[in-house]
């Protein structure tokens, strides 16, 4: 894939940039070697300033960045202001928060250990690889790099090749912020570039949001090399409904959990397995209200889903489409191309799925939900539970003992309550099974790339 801004909502090409040679590359490595000692002597109080800057910049920057990211991958204008304004929410949530999450553990009882004192300490850990996706072009890069520099590591990007003005202007954001030259830059370099960068003793770690192929690709390296690797991969995400709860609510829901960024994320709500004694009521509301979603320019503010990020993204719906209908599947709504520019997808909802389908079992990266019918909350489970992926889930439901069966039950690493999945900084988050391995945000994500060093003292 060439490095360039192919405007999804046209297919116009924008910007075609040049890959970085290795010389280049080099060269920025060894900034980052530089930085990666500068800015571990510093303290949390300037690292913290420096951090509050950045944010006033991507504050100051909204208007104009937020139109960059509808522009190179098709998401609703007001969404895009959103990730915008939530990096900078991240951003002071580790400016604040990050020396109380890195503060020294004492032992309370060092005696235990033949000790006068014995505490553990967080060290950073120097340059930090991160391999990052287009579907957020800013908060992917940013739930990583906040709190990796507030700790003291030196970030290098390598972004998705149809976001690089993404790139360059988070390659610039910190630096101008005040943050030593080379403590966070952008390689525009292809995929084929990311092992030897891995590979060089320079860069301690690894973090990648991707593909489930291309997480198992630089695990492979990073294990090969000894390396940390912090993995948030792929999802299919169960939205359980049950029989008490406010399947209004639900419904209406379901529909931003689906849609959400044109249906492009991990965490969005894919497989709707819904109670029998509710599941006419749900689904009615489901398709009535996915029918009256608006498709159309990203830039327009009225517009709900924009379109596909790239070409083939929207053939892949398409033929998990097919492919289902052609075996049976019940198409609701939705499922074809729209329109003669762009990568446009109507929104889609699929009964009657099962096993033998692509859907099944595949991550759908766009607006084509799949409504399974259980009659029972075990079975539920088991529905849920049925995927290679373990990212996140919700349950809807307002009896207690429902709750806490589910919350026990799910293999995800998380499980909302009658709302829908979202990132918060104060929140871990990540997956288990083929959704990746560490946790990103919250303290977890702050100490994943630090060295838990213990001290013990006689």
């Amino acid at each position: 894939m060439p490095i360039a801004t192919v405007n999804p909502a046209t297919g116009e090409l924008i910007e075609e940039f040049t890959a970085l040679t290795k010389e280049q590359v080099e060269e920025r490595l060894s900034r980052a070697e530089a930085a990666a000692a500068t800015l571990r002597a510093t303290d949390f109080a300037t690292r913290a300033r420096w951090m509050q800057a950045a944010a006033d910049l991507v504050e100051a920057d909204a208007g104009r960045t937020a139109r960059m990211l509808t522009i190179e991958m098709g998401k609703p204008i007001a969404q895009a202001r959103a990730e915008v304004l939530k990096c900078a929410h991240a951003m002071r949530f580790y400016a604040d928060n990050a020396e109380s999450l890195l503060a020294d553990q004492p032992l309370a009882d060092p005696g235990k250990v033949n000790a006068s004192a014995a505490y553990t300490t967080y060290a950073p850990l120097g340059v930090v690889l991160a391999v990052m996706p287009w579907n957020y072009p800013m908060w992917q890069v940013i739930r990583f790099a906040a709190p990796a520099l507030m700790a003291g590591n030196v970030g290098l990007l390598k972004h998705a090749s149809n976001v690089p003005q993404s790139a360059m202007y988070l390659d610039t954001l910190f630096e101008r912020a005040g943050f030593p030259a080379g403590s966070f830059q952008s390689l525009l370099i292809g995929a084929a570039g990311v092992e030897s960068v891995l590979r060089d003793r320079r860069v301690a770690a690894a973090t990648l949001t991707g593909s489930e192929p291309a997480g198992r690709s630089v695990a492979a390296v990073a294990g090969s090399e000894v390396k940390k690797v912090v993995l948030e991969l792929g999802g299919s995400d169960p939205f359980i409904v049950l029989p008490s709860a406010d399947v209004r609510a639900a419904a209406r829901t379901a529909v931003t959990a689906r849609t959400i960024n044109n249906g492009q994320s991990c965490i969005a709500a894919k497989r709707f397995i819904v109670h029998t004694d509710v599941y006419d009521e749900f689904v009615e509301a489901f398709v009535a209200d996915t029918k009256a979603l608006t498709v159309g320019d990203p830039l327009d503010e009225e517009t709900d889903i924009g379109p596909i990020a790239t070409k083939s993204g929207r053939r892949e719906l398409v033929e998990l489409v097919e492919d289902a209908v052609a075996k049976g599947a019940v198409l609701r709504c939705g499922g074809s191309a729209v329109g003669t520019e762009g990568w446009f997808f109507e929104p889609a909802v699929l009964e009657e799925v099962t096993p033998a389908m692509r859907v099944y079992g595949e991550e759908a990266f766009g607006p084509l939900a799949v409504v399974h019918r259980v009659d029972s909350v075990e079975q539920a489970a088991e529905l849920a539970n049925d995927t290679t992926f373990g990212l996140s889930s919700s349950v809807w439901t307002a009896d207690p003992d429902e709750e806490r069966h589910l919350i026990g039950r799910l293999e995800a690493g998380a499980v909302f309550v009658n709302g829908m999945s979202v990132s918060y900084p104060e929140l871990p988050f990540g997956g288990v099974k083929d959704s990746g391995i560490g946790r990103e945000l919250a303290a977890e994500g702050i100490r994943e790339f630090c060295n838990l060093k213990t001290v013990w003292k006689r």
